[in-house]
């Protein structure tokens, strides 16, 4: 019975991690298991309850219709399960296992000293961070926590804020103002070449403003659209126009002089970043640890007069 069960929940997490993944053979090195060894799980769990889960071809996989309502139901249960386990095998004991975290890769850039603080002091832990720009069901993507702006943190989560409040800044290069006016309100930027931001919907972002009560979204023209904060910046300090960016990506271009900011005072404080993670059920030894160390840093930014309040309800990547 032991090892029929113990099958059962192998085959059940085969098919969440191919649903992740898209790919048997991803789902295999994720699980250290075979390629073939996974196609049989699945294959053996399809035929038990007569349904086909996945439409395969030579170069694709993609759930089926019966399949997306599968790893509906079945994803949530699965990391109950894996949170129960853990709770444990490791209550009340040194923190150890994989944590994983979903985030931003914004987000992820900022929060990376907490990360390197993390693993020094816990080495029985691995940190596994995915980063991407949308925002995702970290239960469905088989995530223990998120890390995201304030506002775009779902409503059924529970929510841990930390780091230094966030702010916008439109920036560019010496050379770029040597011959354009720096604007003096967001609606000379119609005279200006804006690098425009995709988002990850395929959208184009709009740059939005805020003063005295008044808000603005502004949609930018320019020749440029990238897609990357890291990218929008390279193509500012090569003159090639204004970006809209956070003031943690520019802080050092302003300190170096490499980049000028504009319309300073129509970019107000955004909500900071916040972990967060499901509040029904019981939370592991690792995300623990993780929680008082934000807490710590959070306690210390406080102290010293590093952060401060937020505010706008607005919902950004960068």
């Amino acid at each position: 019975m032991a090892n029929s069960q113990t099958s059962g929940l192998l085959e059940l997490e085969a098919v969440v991690a191919v649903a992740r993944h898209r790919s048997f053979r991803a789902a295999a090195q994720e699980m250290g298991v075979s390629t073939s060894a996974l196609s049989h799980a699945v294959a053996t769990l399809e035929a038990r309850i007569g349904v086909r889960l996945f439409n395969r071809t030579t170069r694709s996989v993609s759930l089926s219709e019966a399949g997306v309502a599968f790893v509906a139901e079945v994803a949530p249960a699965l990391s109950t399960i894996h949170s129960s386990l853990d709770a444990a095998r490791h209550f009340g004991d040194t923190p150890s296992g994989t944590l994983r975290i979903n985030t931003s890769a914004g987000a992820a850039n900022q929060v990376m000293p907490v990360f390197i603080e993390y693993v020094r002091r816990y080495p029985d832990m691995k940190l596994d961070i995915v980063t991407e720009g949308r925002l995702v069901d970290i239960v469905v993507a088989g995530s223990d926590a998120g890390i995201r702006l304030a506002q775009t943190v779902p409503k059924d989560m529970v929510a841990v804020p930390f780091g230094d409040r966030q702010r916008f800044a439109v920036v560019g290069s010496p050379a770029y103002f040597a011959q354009h006016a720096p604007p003096a309100k967001p609606a000379d930027l119609k005279h200006h070449q804006c690098i425009r931001s995709r988002m990850p919907s395929g959208s184009i972002d709009h740059w939005e403003f805020e003063k005295r009560d008044r808000t603005l979204r502004i949609s930018v023209e320019g020749a440029l659209t990238l897609d990357l904060p890291a990218l929008m910046l390279a193509a500012a300090r090569a003159g090639l126009g204004l970006a809209y960016l956070t003031e943690w990506n520019v802080r050092a271009d302003l300190e170096a002089g490499s980049l000028v900011r504009v319309l300073e005072d129509w970019t107000p404080p955004l909500d900071g970043l916040c972990l967060y993670f499901p509040g029904s059920r019981h939370v592991p030894a690792g995300l623990r640890a993780l929680i008082e160390l934000i807490r710590e840093r959070a306690d210390a930014l406080r102290d010293s007069g590093g952060a401060g309040g937020t505010r706008s309800t607005r919902g950004r990547k960068r």
